[in-house]
Protein backbone atom coordinates (compact mmCIF):
# COMPACT_ATOMS: atom_id res chain seq x y z
CA UNK A 1 0.00 0.00 0.00
CA UNK A 2 1.20 3.49 -0.62
CA UNK A 3 0.28 6.79 1.56
CA UNK A 4 0.48 10.50 0.66
CA UNK A 5 1.51 12.71 3.38
CA UNK A 6 0.76 16.40 2.23
CA UNK A 7 2.63 18.61 4.79
CA UNK A 8 4.72 22.20 4.64
CA UNK A 9 5.66 22.99 8.21
CA UNK A 10 8.65 21.73 10.22
CA UNK A 11 6.66 19.56 12.83
CA UNK A 12 4.82 17.47 10.00
CA UNK A 13 7.80 16.68 8.49
CA UNK A 14 9.01 15.13 12.01
CA UNK A 15 5.86 13.28 11.66
CA UNK A 16 6.66 12.23 7.62
CA UNK A 17 10.37 10.94 9.23
CA UNK A 18 9.43 8.87 11.32
CA UNK A 19 6.63 7.58 9.18
CA UNK A 20 8.91 6.84 6.45
CA UNK A 21 11.20 5.21 9.01
CA UNK A 22 8.82 2.54 9.41
CA UNK A 23 6.42 2.85 6.46
CA UNK A 24 8.82 3.35 3.55
CA UNK A 25 5.65 3.52 1.61
CA UNK A 26 5.24 7.15 1.93
CA UNK A 27 5.09 9.91 0.15
CA UNK A 28 5.86 13.81 0.70
CA UNK A 29 3.99 16.61 -1.02
CA UNK A 30 4.70 19.81 -0.17
CA UNK A 31 4.32 21.73 -3.05
CA UNK A 32 0.66 22.45 -3.81
CA UNK A 33 1.59 22.47 -7.56
CA UNK A 34 2.66 18.98 -6.96
CA UNK A 35 -0.84 18.09 -5.62
CA UNK A 36 -1.82 17.25 -8.92
CA UNK A 37 -4.44 13.93 -10.01
CA UNK A 38 -1.80 12.67 -12.46
CA UNK A 39 0.55 12.90 -10.05
CA UNK A 40 -1.93 10.69 -7.38
CA UNK A 41 -2.88 8.62 -9.92
CA UNK A 42 0.39 7.55 -10.67
CA UNK A 43 1.38 6.77 -6.54
CA UNK A 44 -2.28 5.37 -6.15
CA UNK A 45 -2.19 5.99 -2.35
CA UNK A 46 -4.80 4.37 0.33
CA UNK A 47 -4.83 7.59 1.88
CA UNK A 48 -4.07 11.17 1.31
CA UNK A 49 -3.31 12.62 4.93
CA UNK A 50 -3.13 16.48 5.55
CA UNK A 51 -1.73 17.31 9.15
CA UNK A 52 -1.62 20.96 7.81
CA UNK A 53 -2.13 22.15 4.37
CA UNK A 54 -3.09 26.52 3.50
CA UNK A 55 -4.05 25.52 -0.06
CA UNK A 56 -7.20 24.27 -1.84
CA UNK A 57 -7.23 20.53 -2.91
CA UNK A 58 -8.75 19.72 -6.30
CA UNK A 59 -12.35 17.98 -5.77
CA UNK A 60 -11.43 15.45 -8.60
CA UNK A 61 -8.39 14.19 -5.51
CA UNK A 62 -11.21 14.36 -2.60
CA UNK A 63 -13.94 12.71 -4.79
CA UNK A 64 -11.50 10.15 -6.21
CA UNK A 65 -9.22 8.99 -3.16
CA UNK A 66 -9.52 8.70 0.55
CA UNK A 67 -8.37 12.41 1.72
CA UNK A 68 -7.50 12.51 5.43
CA UNK A 69 -7.47 15.84 7.26
CA UNK A 70 -6.46 16.89 10.89
CA UNK A 71 -7.74 19.43 12.61
CA UNK A 72 -7.09 21.38 15.80
CA UNK A 73 -10.63 21.36 17.26
CA UNK A 74 -13.87 19.17 19.07
CA UNK A 75 -15.41 19.14 15.19
CA UNK A 76 -17.60 20.49 14.06
CA UNK A 77 -17.16 23.33 16.74
CA UNK A 78 -14.21 25.59 15.38
CA UNK A 79 -14.43 24.68 11.57
CA UNK A 80 -12.69 26.73 9.53
CA UNK A 81 -9.48 28.65 9.82
CA UNK A 82 -7.37 29.47 12.48
CA UNK A 83 -8.92 27.15 14.60
CA UNK A 84 -5.99 26.64 17.41
CA UNK A 85 -5.67 30.97 17.96
CA UNK A 86 -9.74 31.22 17.63
CA UNK A 87 -9.89 28.67 20.65
CA UNK A 88 -7.14 30.26 22.29
CA UNK A 89 -8.14 33.95 22.62
CA UNK A 90 -11.54 32.47 23.81
CA UNK A 91 -10.16 31.45 26.99
CA UNK A 92 -10.32 27.48 25.86
CA UNK A 93 -7.77 25.23 27.41
CA UNK A 94 -8.69 22.05 26.41
CA UNK A 95 -9.78 20.85 22.71
CA UNK A 96 -9.48 18.06 20.20
CA UNK A 97 -6.74 16.66 17.52
CA UNK A 98 -9.70 15.42 14.91
CA UNK A 99 -8.68 13.32 11.91
CA UNK A 100 -11.62 13.75 9.57
CA UNK A 101 -12.52 12.51 6.34
CA UNK A 102 -12.53 15.69 3.56
CA UNK A 103 -15.79 16.61 1.75
CA UNK A 104 -16.89 19.13 -0.04
CA UNK A 105 -18.15 21.04 2.93
CA UNK A 106 -15.59 23.17 5.28
CA UNK A 107 -14.12 20.32 7.93
CA UNK A 108 -17.83 19.14 7.54
CA UNK A 109 -16.48 14.99 6.91
CA UNK A 110 -16.76 11.98 8.92
CA UNK A 111 -14.97 11.90 11.75
CA UNK A 112 -12.35 8.71 12.00
CA UNK A 113 -10.34 9.65 15.37
CA UNK A 114 -9.86 11.97 18.49
CA UNK A 115 -7.34 12.95 20.75
CA UNK A 116 -7.19 14.92 23.37
CA UNK A 117 -5.31 18.25 22.94
CA UNK A 118 -3.97 20.94 25.80
CA UNK A 119 -3.92 24.68 24.08
CA UNK A 120 -1.63 25.85 27.76
CA UNK A 121 1.87 26.60 27.24
CA UNK A 122 3.75 28.04 24.44
CA UNK A 123 2.71 27.44 20.78
CA UNK A 124 5.90 24.62 20.41
CA UNK A 125 4.21 23.15 23.52
CA UNK A 126 1.41 22.80 21.53
CA UNK A 127 2.72 22.02 17.90
CA UNK A 128 4.69 19.13 20.16
CA UNK A 129 1.47 17.94 21.27
CA UNK A 130 -0.07 17.88 18.00
CA UNK A 131 2.62 16.10 16.62
CA UNK A 132 2.38 13.11 18.75
CA UNK A 133 -1.42 13.15 18.65
CA UNK A 134 -1.26 13.13 14.91
CA UNK A 135 1.85 10.32 14.38
CA UNK A 136 -0.30 7.91 16.91
CA UNK A 137 -3.39 8.55 15.01
CA UNK A 138 -1.83 7.99 11.59
CA UNK A 139 -0.95 4.49 12.92
CA UNK A 140 -4.30 3.88 14.22
CA UNK A 141 -5.79 3.91 10.85
CA UNK A 142 -2.85 2.55 8.85
CA UNK A 143 -3.55 -0.37 11.04
CA UNK A 144 -7.26 -0.35 10.75
CA UNK A 145 -7.99 0.83 14.38
CA UNK A 146 -10.66 3.27 14.03
CA UNK A 147 -14.18 3.97 13.84
CA UNK A 148 -15.80 6.65 11.25
CA UNK A 149 -18.51 8.38 12.38
CA UNK A 150 -20.74 11.46 11.36
CA UNK A 151 -20.65 14.47 13.22
CA UNK A 152 -23.16 16.07 15.55
CA UNK A 153 -23.97 19.32 17.16
CA UNK A 154 -24.55 22.66 15.89
CA UNK A 155 -21.26 23.56 14.08
CA UNK A 156 -19.71 26.77 14.30
CA UNK A 157 -17.07 28.40 12.14
CA UNK A 158 -14.06 30.89 12.02
CA UNK A 159 -12.59 32.52 9.37
CA UNK A 160 -8.92 32.10 9.24
CA UNK A 161 -7.19 34.86 10.86
CA UNK A 162 -5.55 38.22 9.07
CA UNK A 163 -2.00 39.69 9.92
CA UNK A 164 -3.83 42.80 10.42
CA UNK A 165 -5.40 41.35 13.13
CA UNK A 166 -2.13 40.35 15.19
CA UNK A 167 -2.09 44.36 15.85
CA UNK A 168 -2.72 45.61 19.63
CA UNK A 169 -4.12 48.85 20.07
CA UNK A 170 -2.92 49.54 23.45
CA UNK A 171 -1.54 47.41 26.81
CA UNK A 172 -4.86 48.35 28.06
CA UNK A 173 -5.81 44.72 28.45
CA UNK A 174 -6.29 41.69 31.20
CA UNK A 175 -2.81 40.25 31.48
CA UNK A 176 -4.14 37.03 30.76
CA UNK A 177 -5.50 38.28 27.67
CA UNK A 178 -2.43 39.57 26.78
CA UNK A 179 -0.46 36.74 27.74
CA UNK A 180 -2.85 34.42 25.15
CA UNK A 181 -3.12 36.90 22.42
CA UNK A 182 0.70 37.27 22.05
CA UNK A 183 1.60 33.09 22.78
CA UNK A 184 -0.96 32.10 20.25
CA UNK A 185 0.97 34.39 17.63
CA UNK A 186 4.44 33.35 18.02
CA UNK A 187 6.25 32.07 15.09
CA UNK A 188 5.46 30.67 12.34
CA UNK A 189 2.59 32.72 12.69
CA UNK A 190 1.91 36.57 11.99
CA UNK A 191 3.91 38.31 15.75
CA UNK A 192 1.66 40.10 17.89
CA UNK A 193 2.37 43.81 17.52
CA UNK A 194 2.05 47.49 18.50
CA UNK A 195 2.46 50.32 17.15
CA UNK A 196 3.96 53.50 19.08
CA UNK A 197 4.69 56.66 17.03
CA UNK A 198 6.61 55.69 14.01
CA UNK A 199 7.68 52.36 16.06
CA UNK A 200 6.97 48.94 16.16
CA UNK A 201 6.95 46.65 18.63
CA UNK A 202 6.78 42.96 17.50
CA UNK A 203 5.98 40.75 20.57
CA UNK A 204 8.11 37.31 19.55
CA UNK A 205 7.10 35.26 23.05
CA UNK A 206 6.00 35.68 26.52
CA UNK A 207 5.82 33.80 30.02
CA UNK A 208 3.23 35.02 32.42
CA UNK A 209 4.73 33.53 36.07
CA UNK A 210 4.25 34.93 39.54
CA UNK A 211 0.95 37.55 37.79
CA UNK A 212 3.84 38.91 36.01
CA UNK A 213 4.08 39.44 32.23
CA UNK A 214 7.54 39.11 30.62
CA UNK A 215 8.15 39.49 26.79
CA UNK A 216 10.92 39.08 24.21
CA UNK A 217 10.16 42.83 21.78
CA UNK A 218 11.97 43.17 18.61
CA UNK A 219 11.36 47.33 17.69
CA UNK A 220 11.74 48.42 14.52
Amino acid sequence: MNYVFCAYREYSFDIYKKLKKHHRNFFLIKDPKKLTLKKIKKINPKYIFFPDWSWIIPNEIIDNYKCICFHESNLPKFRGGSPIQNQIIRGIKKTKTTAFLMSEGIDAGDIILQKNLSLEGSLNDIFLRMKINDFLMIENILQGKFKKRKQKGKPTYFKRRKPKESELKNLNYSKKYLYNFVRMLSDPYPNAFLKIGERKLIFKSVTYDNNKLKFNVEIK
